[in-house]
């Protein structure tokens, strides 16, 4: 599996880049969802229900479920915890991430994995 410090040094190749300060909405549950997001820096919750799911940090992705699904519909509410740097992946670069470095497709798995299982769980 790709270090967290790994997965970022594929992410900054990533052309759009965003910050949120803290207590900033990424996304909401049921909007289009046409990027996945990595955490460069800081840490974002994630939303289901009214409770937080997950909380996301530096070096992991999130949003990735709407890339991947038709329609490309959000399944939670990101906000941001902290202030954070988020680079924003396209499908168009998503494919290129996944072609050029297979472990990343392995961590896109295992952060959706690691997700399902906890909401399963909680």
């Amino acid at each position: 599996m790709l270090e967290p410090i790994q997965v970022i040094e594929l992410l900054a190749t990533t052309p759009n880049h965003q910050t949120y300060g803290a207590g900033d909405t990424i996304f909401e549950i049921g909007t289009p969802g046409n990027y996945m997001y990595g955490v460069m820096e800081g840490t974002v919750e994630l939303w289901v229900a009214g409770a937080v799911v997950e909380t996301i940090s530096t070096g992991d992705v999130f949003g990735e479920g709407a890339l991947v699904q038709i329609p490309h519909v959000r399944a939670s509410t990101a906000v941001a915890k902290t202030d954070c740097r988020l680079a924003l992946v396209d499908e168009a670069h998503f494919k290129f991430l996944v072609q050029e470095t297979p472990l990343f497709a392995l961590e896109v798995i295992r952060s959706l994995s690691t997700r399902l299982r906890a909401f399963k769980a909680g």
